[in-house]
């Protein structure tokens, strides 16, 4: 009995025990959520945006960029992939006919075309990008530059009809087509990276300042051919391209050109041969225009390793986030706007 007893008085005490040790525990009042309990975005998790155009970005964004020489020619109007295009340089050839350099990173069309042939000074604004150049053709010094080594190229002599297709619906040289597709194949081919850490431009996150300019005209010669204008679409923010009085759109899609950025800059230009081929200073800057928002302000332009950028009094200034289109000019006066 003595034991039973002694073995009920130890019962109770260690439920005594447990009941005291447990109690306080259940009295403690509830901690506070953690300050970071929603962590914040990892830096993998930030979002991105496109060197080139500023806007969001979804996935990788180290696509290499695809320079692609476009043929502006009248017959070779209305052109396959301009409307992707990051960046687009128009400068002019031979006579008042510009040519193309699209730039390609955040977007790459199906196919592109007409292509055309090299210059050396599109090669320069070209590798600004360290760009894989696209071209059918060269000029001799073109060919020099390119023979030399240092930029990664893709010329459709060589891949006529292999990686180069020559369109039924136009006339050479008016017909030679790339797919995207194939420039990657044609860079695998030749061991060219197809992906790169591209140095994104400057951009502005306020609101452009200057003189009301609502429609802008670039006029290369009096043919209306050789005349360029941008008219302003509040809708888009940016501006609807025209030449020759007809508005830029693309071939396939028959969606309109539209460019949140367009940069003007004047050049010195010389004619340095009997097919009227120029050399056109693309280093030394100047003065040009810069159209943003339907407002245009004068700027001054400088080359930054080999990519064309906007200052004023000195400090660079930001492009809007979109599309961006740079006209190289003999000068300023062919500009003219209300």
């Amino acid at each position: 009995m003595k034991r039973w007893l002694f073995a009920i008085s130890c019962a109770v005490l260690l439920l005594g025990g447990c009941t005291t040790e447990s109690g306080p525990k259940r009295a403690e009042p509830a901690k506070p959520n953690p300050v970071h309990e929603q962590p914040a975005e990892s830096p993998g998790e930030e979002k991105q945006t496109f060197p080139l155009t500023g806007l969001p970005a979804e996935g990788d964004v180290h696509q290499r960029v695809v320079g692609v020489m476009i043929n502006n020619h009248p017959k070779a109007r209305p052109q396959s992939g301009l409307r992707q295009a990051d960046i687009v340089y128009e400068v002019l050839a031979e006579g008042d006919i510009t040519r193309f350099l699209a730039l390609y990173q955040s977007e790459l069309p199906e196919r592109v075309g007409p292509v055309r042939s090299a210059r050396d000074y599109y090669i320069d604004l070209s590798d600004g990008y360290h760009a894989i150049y696209v071209c059918h053709g060269w000029s001799p010094e073109a060919r020099a530059r390119l023979e030399r080594g240092g930029t990664d190229y893709l010329n459709g002599l060589f891949y006529d009809g292999t990686l180069f297709q020559r369109v039924s619906f136009r006339k050479a040289p008016h017909n030679s087509y790339i797919t995207f597709a194939d420039i990657e194949k044609g860079a695998e081919q030749n061991g060219y990276a197809w992906t790169d850490d591209v140095a994104p431009l400057p951009f502005r996150d306020d609101e452009p300042s200057g003189e009301k300019a609502e429609t802008v005209r670039i006029i290369y010669s009096h043919r209306a051919y050789a005349q360029v204008e941008y008219r302003y679409a509040p809708e888009q923010k940016g501006y609807y391209r025209y030449s020759g009085g007809e508005q830029t759109i693309d071939y396939d899609t028959h969606d309109p050109v539209t460019v949140q950025n367009v940069m003007i800059v004047a050049a010195r230009h010389q004619v340095i041969d009997s097919y009227g081929r120029r050399d056109i200073d693309v280093t030394s800057g100047g003065k040009g225009y810069l159209l943003q928002n339907g407002v245009i302000q004068p700027i001054e332009w400088k080359n930054v390793d080999g990519r064309l950028l906007p200052y004023r009094d000195g400090a660079p200034v930001g492009f809007m986030p979109g599309k961006t289109w740079i006209h190289i000019v003999p000068e300023l006066a062919i500009v003219q706007w209300k």
